[in-house]
Parts: C-alpha cells; structure tokens; sequence
C-alpha cells in the first residue's frame, strides 16, 4: 500500500492561489489535493536545469510548480501562477 504524501504551502504559494480567478481556484485545489495520493501523476513534468525534485502540472492555463521529499513524504508546493508567468521564478 503507497504512504500518502503530506502537501504544504510555502507563504508565496498560498498567496499566489489567493491571486487566481475563482473559478480556477477550485480546480487548482483539487489537483493539489491529488498530489497527497500521487505527486508523480501521469501529467506532471519534472523541471529541467535543475539537481531538485521540482516538478510541474498543468492546471488549465496555470501551473502548479512543487518539490517533492520522498524520504519524508512531503510535496511542498512553490508557485501557483499563470503559464506566462510560471517559469519566471
């Protein structure tokens, strides 16, 4: 049976969901929350030019940027901001 993953916010993240429409708040959350059960699913891209575990999904025209801690079963996420945006970090 797979351990579910403990899923945290840096300050900057939480207020970059603040930020976002209404309506693609809901969605954001529910992929986030899907990310306890599974924080590789089948969507996620592995970031590249870097030696972290950082990772991305796609949440309509936003992405949800986060590292994930195998040894300690934490998926912290990092940003939460729109594709044009996303990779400025």
């Amino acid at each position: 049976m797979k351990a579910d993953y403990s899923v945290q916010f840096v300050t900057r993240a939480a207020k970059e969901l603040k930020d976002c429409p209404t309506g693609q708040i809901r969605k954001i959350i529910t992929q986030i929350d899907a990310l306890s059960q599974n924080p590789r699913p089948i969507n996620a891209i592995k970031l590249k030019g870097n030696t972290e575990n950082i990772w991305r999904i796609r949440v309509g025209d936003y992405r949800v940027i986060y590292h994930i801690s195998d040894s300690i079963k934490i998926v912290t996420i990092r940003h939460i901001r729109h594709r044009k945006d996303a990779y400025r970090l």
